[in-house]
């Protein structure tokens, strides 16, 4: 769960610091919280991740590392219970859930229009 809200952290604070997505996987919002689907599959069943299945931080450039770094450093000590708390009250989850009882299953998109005018406002 944690690994999923630091992907979606990283993807909306680079559509605001840096002007363009981090990556270009939908992220969706499921009842926990935005998932990228395939992340989750690629990890599904694991409580720790030891190797990377998914995506190559290598091919990051210096200011997307930097955004990341910063993410980390920020929302990386806080609890993947947490995380997911703190999506559930921001709009970008919220609209993407329009219609949905709190535990229903879903696959809407969060935009990232709205990540990033929402992220955008908070600076």
């Amino acid at each position: 769960m944690k690994l999923q809200k630091l992907l979606y952290y990283s993807q909306a604070w680079s559509l605001v610091w840096d002007g363009r997505p981090l990556f270009s996987a939908r992220i969706e919002a499921w009842a926990n919280g935005p998932v990228v689907r395939e992340v989750f599959k690629a990890y599904q069943g694991q409580y720790r991740v030891s190797e990377a299945k998914y995506g190559n931080p290598d091919a990051l450039n210096p200011t997307e590392k930097q955004t990341v770094k910063a993410v980390l450093k920020f929302y990386g000590p806080k609890s993947g219970f947490y995380l997911s708390q703190l999506t559930h009250r921001e709009r970008p989850w919220m609209n993407a859930r329009k219609g949905l009882a709190p535990g229903d299953l879903g696959d809407v998109e969060i935009t990232k229009a709205d990540m990033s005018e929402y992220y955008g406002s908070l600076v």
